[in-house]
């Protein structure tokens, strides 16, 4: 039960005393298809809080199981969503719930706005089983706050008027995050066709024509590392190595380290240096297929599985760090991936397949300045990022503050003189 302090001229009762509530009919699975020729569309479960997914029956039902745009539904089983229908005329599934008021007493979207929160409380009470279940006579037991009806009405303009104004927000924040990995290409691309730089050619007097190509084979020692085989279990001399969960675009990932049995030998050729690349050779997606970061020894011992692929420095006129930008950029992501394309439909690179790839080279100068600027902007992009996320994660937080205290009588709407 619900009990906490509320206005004196508001009242607990139970919801059911105010709302109609009806589960869902129980429609044969058998008959369910995404065929919607003579059939009527049917909402189950899954539909509550994400888009409806074109299940039809050719079952027929009651009338009373038939729901409308506007109605509330909440699914009875795991976190006890809730929602509004705004779709077409639709059938009523079971383990899914229908909720409407049915008494002048109780404003439709007031009850609306309280089941969310009184929804997770109930979910919290319920006992830890594999499947939560909410009945439909527990839901009319429910208590529910009742101010007079003047006061839900203008509690629900509150809410609305205050959702809206974070939802404008919510949509810029969300905007700033769908769009860093887009900033971020632009920002890789202007490097690469040398507009990011073009101030500094000019203030050093020298053109595009300073730039000119080379395969990547040219300027880095490029090899794959040790095979997973039984043999290689960590007994007496087991070393951590890097696989494909390990490397990321731009990051290394050491949540997960794994350990091989290696000889002094092996250790020898194979031991991570300072400012490796490193190249995932395989993966289902072509977006993925090639992405590469930087080892900086984070660890003081580690070597690499041969679905990794090192590629090191052996002359001094590239800088990794300009190596590592173009293969993470769009045109460095779009040679990798035409080039790991097999017959069978899969992507797998090879380190003979690195090392033709041609590179773009500028100065040495013009690189360290490429890298400068390459780095402060994307800097400036990721904290962007983090400052929106961050706001998305307050906006559900007010969001839920703003509800709690409504039902509480804390929004400054409530007129005492009302009954």
């Amino acid at each position: 039960s619900v009990s906490y302090p509320i206005p004196h001229n508001w009242k607990w009762d139970s919801i059911g005393n105010y709302a109609k509530i009806k589960s869902g009919y129980p429609f044969d699975s058998e008959k369910f298809s995404d065929d919607p020729t003579g059939r009527q569309p049917l909402i189950r479960i899954r539909d509550i809080l994400r888009e409806y997914t074109n299940t039809f029956t050719d079952e027929c039902c009651p009338e009373e199981y038939i729901i409308h745009a506007g109605d509330i539904l909440i699914g009875m089983d795991g976190d006890f969503n809730a929602g509004k229908w705004n779709g077409d005329d639709a059938l009523l599934n079971q383990r899914v719930c229908y909720i409407q008021s049915n008494s002048n007493c109780l404003l439709n979207d007031y009850l609306y706005y309280y089941l969310p929160g009184i929804l997770k409380m109930i979910n919290n009470a319920t006992p830890s089983v594999t499947v939560k279940h909410l009945s439909a006579n527990t839901l009319r037991k429910t208590q529910i706050p009742l101010p007079p009806l003047a006061e839900q009405q203008r509690i629900v303009d509150r809410i609305e008027s205050l959702f809206a104004r974070l939802d404008e927000a919510k949509e810029k924040a969300q905007a700033v995050v769908d769009s860093f990995e887009t900033r971020k290409a632009a920002i890789l691309h202007k490097a690469f066709t040398g507009e990011l730089t073009a101030k500094w050619r000019e203030e050093h007097g020298v053109g595009m024509e300073s730039w000119g190509t080379r395969e990547l084979a040219e300027c880095f020692e490029i090899v794959s590392g040790i095979q997973k085989t039984p043999a290689r279990s960590p007994k007496d001399n087991p070393v951590p190595y890097l696989t494909v969960a390990n490397v990321y675009r731009g990051r290394i990932d050491l949540s997960d380290i794994r350990y091989f049995e290696v000889t002094s030998k092996e250790i020898e050729k194979l031991k991570l240096q300072d400012k490796d690349i490193l190249i995932v050779e395989g993966n289902g997606s072509g977006n993925e297929i090639g992405r590469c970061a930087i080892w900086h020894n984070e660890l003081p011992l580690c070597i690499h599985q041969n679905h990794i692929i090192r590629m090191r420095r052996k002359t001094a006129d590239i800088l990794p760090e300009y190596a590592l930008h173009y293969l993470n950029s769009e045109a460095g992501k779009s040679i990798m991936r035409e080039r790991s394309k097999t017959t069978a439909g899969l992507f797998n690179l090879s380190a003979g397949k690195i090392k033709t790839i041609p590179l773009p080279m500028a100065s040495l100068d013009e690189q360290s300045e490429m890298i400068h600027l390459i780095d402060s902007l994307l800097e400036k992009e990721q904290q962007a990022k983090e400052v929106a996320e961050a706001v998305l994660e307050q906006i559900d937080l007010m969001k839920k503050s703003i509800l709690a205290r409504a039902f509480r009588g804390e929004l400054g709407t409530n007129d005492p003189s009302e009954e």
